[in-house]
């Protein structure tokens, strides 16, 4: 599964791009609240995971975010999207 969560945050900080919690568990085949706690610590690397109403990740403060985490609006909303690019 480490591995997996590996990809997901891999794609995600190459393209610069945030991603709903919902969306990563889902293609991972596992519950929200479970992926955040395999995420371990808050770290700029694992913002990119976000509260899809919110574009924000939970509880992360402002030193934890990525720099770019703004860069684009554009939230991965669907899990098809990760099953698709990363061959999960």
């Amino acid at each position: 599964m480490q591995d997996k969560i590996a990809i997901i945050l891999e794609y995600l900080n190459e393209n610069k791009t945030r991603c709903s919690n919902n969306a990563a568990a889902e293609a991972l085949g596992i519950t929200a609240p479970a992926l955040k706690k395999l995420l371990g610590t808050r770290r700029p690397e694992t913002s990119w995971l976000v509260n899809y109403g919110t574009g924000e990740p939970a509880g992360f403060s402002s030193e934890e975010k990525h720099p770019d985490l703004y860069r684009t609006k554009r939230i991965i909303k669907s899990a098809e999207v990760l099953t698709r690019n990363l061959d999960l």
